[in-house]
């Protein structure tokens, strides 16, 4: 047992788990984020995995990590650096170092320090002397030995056996933080159901990793975080793309509509497709398509027959899809196209995160064709911007984009779930049978959105295609026609903004500087934020969900500040399209690009530097 002296606690931790692909880290870090989130900590994760699919073991292009940042207060970011880094091999340790905070912890398996894999880590001899570790914690534990030792009775091939030891690391973290290992003990129950043996090997390992730690004095003190104080309700752990999933769901069940999705398989929006593809239960349609445009094709026509249509993809696949989109704007049908950015151009970072496709789904169509364009903030929130991207879709007829990012897709939070009573209610404008004849784009004179004619519903036949229409759905080449149904699809974008919040300010309302952020940056840039103001800073922050159309009170919240910083994961395309559409004020730049997010450092030393210049 823990002696209460020997136990210190703590506000929050920053833990990062690494090693090869092959590692399971990302399961490692998985479990122990799932039982903090049990406990009752606030936390966020960061998954990092490498962008080739078999890089050479040992080496640095092969390291899979997963970060956690777990605390007793309120966690918005994955943190900047880690007080814990579990190294599973020398090239873990090579990735990793200068994310590792001053005088931290490197938990490493020495037994995996060969002469052969330091070399592939780019070291000469000893990594812990070329890095100059000396005021680190350092415990070379030698995992791979001591978890063979532990099964040398389960008749398990040294290979099988070795596949434990991510558990064996996992059981050390688990003593070194106080935390119990009933949690992981039923996963590995329910997991390995139908092989017993594998479980119980499973769970060997995770103990003797925790009695291990008891045994050495390197892992003492022992660190408790308390459970944050949260609101009252049902939780669980979720990440983006699961999040927006159930936000689909959420949405169709509300608006009566069966659900669609057709999509191509591309890093890193796939988990979407493969969470909604998994829930036929709840009426889900899905089609996994051969290409990108097939994709989104399939998706278009089951909104022409009354579907809620969504179809997801990444940057690349946003690209291949830009003419189906055009066709959607111009027949008027109501589709969601998410886009789970990555680092671009072309293939770039597949599995790293970036907010570069901001101009792409602003712009990148033929044609003046508008459509509306909203971002979520956090991985939780994802389910929140995936209801409120169908609602707007269906209610206002018009395609809609929905921006996430790598990071938001495979970061975990904790997400209180909804009561479905308590979701915005959403009224598709279907249009009725009657005794006049239907024209296809008479609108609602509020939302100039046309009515939604289902197919095979008596007295609605009617025309529509990319072709330019009159209101009786007929074709025309007449130019004043063409004009006046341009102007009318872009109004119909333009009066979104009546139906959607203000934008918020954090912090005072007026005041020396004012951080302006969107999407999935949010995290970092509050924090950021949160400890300017702690430090006596004259500093708010506004972080945009909906971009176009903008929040009708951006001019006036702008005009209340004497500096504007934009933030973003790009070369600056929001500050260009604040430019844009509010050129009456001057806009401070931060910009990154990277395939990582930002750290707070990097904003709060932006900051002082404006306040001071200025």
């Amino acid at each position: 047992m823990i002696k209460r002296s020997q136990v210190i606690e703590k506000e929050e931790v920053v833990i990062r788990f690494s090693g090869d692909s092959g590692d399971g880290m990302q399961l490692t870090g998985t479990l122990f984020s799932d039982t903090a989130a049990l406990f009752g900590n606030d936390l966020s994760t960061f998954p990092d995995y490498p962008a080739e699919i078999r890089a050479p073991q040992g080496t640095v292009g092969g390291v899979s990590g997963f970060q956690v940042h777990l605390g007793h207060s309120e966690i918005n970011t994955p943190g900047d650096f880690s007080d814990v880094l579990v190294a599973m091999n020398p090239a873990a340790i090579k990735a990793n170092i200068k994310w590792v905070k001053d005088g931290g912890t490197i938990i490493f398996d020495k037994d995996n320090f060969t002469e052969k894999n330091i070399e592939k880590a780019g070291y000469e001899k000893d990594p812990i002397a070329e890095e100059k570790l000396d005021g680190y914690n350092i415990i070379d534990a030698p995992i791979s030995s001591m978890v063979k030792e532990a099964l040398k009775d389960f008749g398990l091939d040294p290979k099988s056996a070795l596949r434990t030891k991510n558990m064996f690391a996992l059981g050390m973290v688990y003593w070194l933080f106080d935390r119990k290992l009933d949690y992981t003990e039923k996963y590995f129950e329910k997991k390995f159901h139908n092989k017993p043996g594998i479980a119980e090997a499973n769970k060997v390992a995770l103990r003797a990793g925790y009695y291990y730690g008891e045994t050495i004095e390197a892992l003492r003190p022992v660190y408790k975080i308390l459970p944050a104080p949260i609101a009252k309700g049902t939780y669980r752990n979720i990440a983006g793309n699961s999040a927006a999933a159930w936000g689909f769901m959420a949405a169709a069940e509300k608006a009566n509509l069966q659900i669609f999705i057709g999509s191509y398989p591309i890093t890193p929006a796939t988990g979407i497709l493969e969470e909604l593809a998994a829930h036929k239960d709840l009426g889900v349609i899905s089609v996994q398509a051969e290409d990108e445009i097939a994709g989104i094709c399939t998706a278009l026509g089951a909104s022409f027959a009354g579907k809620l249509a969504i179809t997801t993809t990444s940057g690349p696949g946003l690209a291949l899809k830009s003419e189906a989109i055009g066709l959607a704007v111009m027949t008027e049908l109501p589709i969601v196209i998410v886009d789970v950015q990555r680092g671009g151009p072309s293939t770039g970072l597949p599995t790293k995160t970036e907010q570069a496709d901001l101009f792409q789904a602003l712009f990148g169509r033929n044609g003046e064709c508008p459509v509306v364009v909203i971002a979520a903030s956090t991985p939780s929130d994802c389910f929140k911007f995936a209801y409120e991207a169908a609602k707007i879709a269906v209610e206002h007829m018009t395609p809609v984009i929905l921006l996430s990012d790598s990071y938001l897709a495979n970061g975990t939070e904790p997400w209180r779930i909804p009561e479905m009573k308590d979701l915005p209610a959403i009224n598709p404008p279907i249009a009725e049978s009657g005794s006049v004849p239907f024209h296809p784009y008479k609108r609602d004179c509020e939302k100039l959105s046309r009515y939604w004619a289902i197919p095979g519903t008596k007295g609605l036949e009617h025309r529509i295609g990319g072709l330019e229409k009159t209101t009786k759905g007929t074709v025309s080449y007449v130019p004043e026609n063409h004009e006046h149904m341009v102007n009318i699809r872009d109004e119909k974008v333009k009066r979104v903004a009546n139906f959607i919040p203000d934008i918020d300010v954090y912090g005072k309302q007026e005041g020396d500087l004012l951080v302006v952020g969107w999407g999935g940056s949010y995290g970092y840039l509050i924090t950021a934020v949160r400890e300017l103001q702690a430090e006596g800073r004259s500093v708010s922050l506004v972080n945009f969900n909906y971009i176009n159309p903008l929040p009708r009170n951006v001019k006036d919240v702008f005009s209340r500040f004497k500096n504007i910083l934009v933030c973003e994961l790009n070369l600056g395309q929001f500050a260009g399209y604040l430019r844009m559409e509010h050129q009456e004020f001057a806009y401070e730049q931060l910009n990154k690009v990277q395939g990582l997010p930002f750290t707070i450092r990097d904003i709060k030393e932006k900051c002082i530097k404006i306040l001071e210049d200025k």
